[in-house]
């Protein structure tokens, strides 16, 4: 076995290991440098480092310079060069939008239930075959109330499948429309979650996806920094490391080869998504089709924003000298930027015709042009634009020079990409309503209460669930079963201090469908769905309705590998599944302040997990 770290380097001194078609190339980091450590660090003014140390520090020394020189794109050199730039800068109170004037930016918007929605998820699920998908997911759920990885929380309580599992389902579901052609995800974690990450699928044998689809890349730490002057944080040998954002996902991308192995293999898109929103892929199809029929070669995903909402808006930032970007502005930036020209003297308002604010919401859903996307990250090493955010001492260090109140590090932000951009790139967004494709889980319980006290949205599990839900009930509407979903709710009220209107518990597995097309394609013309507003329906599967379900209590129907279920004609009346109140006595219920309690069930299981074969076995569900 070899043991490396991986990272790009000189092709001088690497070791190329071929992974797989999907998995690309990963380049192994050797010992070489182009120069002595100690000459590098003392030719970057790092000489503090190499002060007062034993032989065993400087050998560690020597070492970890060694990996970092490796895994920054530039190497130590550039890191140190951009940081000094943005510190002088940030010391000197510099603009970072001087000589940019926003605008408006170009997009599309879609409403779900219009033609043109259809019509592009009609396109869109067309290139799903040559879409692959990459998850950040570099976050611990502890700020949330969670013990353990972010990806490992279930969505519902109704089928507790955590949101890893939930995501690769999206992608098989996607697989298996595509004709079964294997779709690869590549996962970005952290030194926090990586090993649990790794354990999780071990754990789940992969949810189901093939081994070699799957591509786990560990985010590496950037040195963090004492002074203005860019000096490394350390101490008897080891330089004191931070994360260094989101962006370094594009590194990664680059580092492992994806892109071009990705691109090699036939692939167009890709698809960029978040840790903890369960609605990421319920219309990517439709985003796609616009992607396919603008060839966008950056489409972000964007929602209608609130004006001043803490939420990244995309705008079209114009510069003097002629250049021209369309970019996610983070909230804090934006009203200010906007009140320093005459066109939005009053910043960040609301557009009269439509009482939201003229520059659309950025989720970080992103779908980016393969073609276009490995030849930036050839070009650049997939480093994108960075940022520092140093918070000074109020006295400046012995020698006169500006320190920190503790080292600060360069960070760098995903959606920035489009700034690698040349000009004649194509960049856009889709605008979706935000309740078929955001529900993030970001807070905790206390903090949700709070948010949701300034009417603002709390964003925890609870809503995240009931959002999930309220999908799922829409568009089992929307499928056009006569009869329908209640209008009615599940429960009301505030559960921990957060206000909840949960509709029924309607859960529709990636399995049985992941978009709205493929929920019409289960519900067969003329059929006649009836589910009470007290009732629980899971439908996981192989499962289609072709005829008459009346559901007033819970029923759960699962088809199985080598299974399909047809109900033609069901009806089920039992006591149902009741919504508590409760502090719970697990992470999942208490980080809701509420839980599910299975007072009855009827249950119609079909098909063997470990099934062989491509024979399908028809149960057809006819009680008279």
């Amino acid at each position: 076995q070899i043991e490396c770290k991986w990272a790009a380097v000189s092709p001088a001194v690497i070791t190329s290991l071929c992974v797989s078609p999907l998995q690309g190339v990963r380049i192994a980091v050797c010992s070489k440098m182009a120069e002595p450590v100690h000459d590098l660090l003392k030719r970057l003014d790092q000489s503090h480092l190499l002060e007062g140390l034993s032989k065993e520090q400087n050998d560690r020394l020597v070492a970890q310079v060694t990996e970092l020189n490796g895994q920054i794109p530039g190497g130590l050199e550039s890191y140190i060069k951009s940081a000094r730039k943005l510190l002088e800068d940030s010391a000197a109170g510099v603009n970072p939008f001087a000589g940019f004037t926003p605008k408006v930016p170009a997009g599309d918007a879609l409403q779900v239930e219009s033609e043109a929605f259809a019509g592009m998820e009609a396109l869109g699920a067309k290139e799903l075959p040559y879409t692959g998908f990459v998850l950040v997911a570099g976050g611990l759920g502890e700020r949330l109330g969670y013990n353990g990885i972010k990806v490992s929380l279930p969505l519902y309580l109704t089928e507790p499948e955590c949101f890893l599992g939930l995501y690769i389902q999206h992608i098989l579901a996607f697989q298996k429309e595509a004709g079964g052609r294997r779709l690869p995800l590549a996962i970005m974690t952290s030194d926090d979650t990586h090993k649990l990450t790794v354990e999780l699928l071990e754990k789940h044998n992969n949810f189901g996806m093939d081994k070699d689809q799957i591509t786990v890349m560990k985010q590496n730490k950037v040195p963090a920094l004492l002074d203005i002057r860019a000096r490394m944080a350390g101490k008897d040998g080891v330089i004191e490391t931070k994360p260094h954002g989101h962006g370094d996902v594009h590194t990664l991308m680059h580092q492992f080869g994806l892109a071009a192995a990705w691109r090699a293999a036939g692939f167009k898109w890709v698809f960029f998504f978040q840790d903890t929103n369960g609605l990421a892929f319920r219309a990517l199809p439709a985003v796609l089709g616009v992607s396919a029929s603008k060839q966008f070669d950056v489409n972000s995903v964007c929602v209608p924003r609130t004006a001043k909402e803490a939420v990244g808006g995309i705008c079209r930032l114009e510069h003097s000298d002629g250049r021209c970007y369309t970019v996610n502005v983070e909230y804090n930036q934006l009203d200010p930027l906007l009140k320093s020209t005459k066109d939005f003297p009053d910043g960040d308002v609301p557009d009269p015709k439509t009482g939201f604010s003229p520059f659309p919401g950025n989720i970080n859903n992103l779908v980016l042009g393969l073609e276009r996307y490995q030849q930036i990250l050839e070009q650049t090493g997939g480093r994108v634009n960075e940022f520092v955010n140093p918070k000074y001492a109020d006295a400046p260090g012995p020698d006169g020079v500006k320190v920190f109140k503790s080292p600060t590090r360069l960070e760098c932000m995903m959606q920035d990409y489009p700034m690698l951009l040349p000009p004649t790139a194509k960049v856009g967004f889709t605008q979706l309503d935000r309740w078929v494709c955001f529900s993030p889980v970001k807070n905790n319980l206390a903090d949700a209460a709070a948010k949701a006290a300034k009417s603002l949205p709390p964003e925890c599990a609870g809503t995240a669930e009931r959002d999930a839900l309220a999908v799922n009930n829409r568009f089992l509407k929307l499928a056009g079963a006569d009869g329908g979903v209640a209008e009615g709710l599940a429960a009301d009220g505030t559960f921990a201090g957060v206000p909840l209107k949960l509709p029924p518990l309607v859960t529709l597995m990636p399995s049985f469908a992941s978009t709205l097309s493929e929920t019409k394609a289960r519900i067969k013309p003329d059929s006649k769905v009836s589910v009470t507003a007290r009732s629980a329906l899971t439908l996981q599967g192989d499962v289609f309705i072709d005829g008459t379900l009346e559901l007033d209590g819970a029923l759960v129907v699962r088809a199985g590998r080598g299974s399909r279920v047809v109900v033609k004609k069901l009806k089920v009346v039992n006591a149902g599944w009741v919504v508590t109140a409760t502090e719970g006595d697990s992470d999942m219920t208490r980080m809701r302040g509420y839980a599910i309690d299975r007072k009855e069930t009827r249950e119609i299981v079909f098909g063997d997990e470990g099934a062989a074969g491509d024979k399908v076995t028809e149960h057809v569900i006819d009680e008279c």
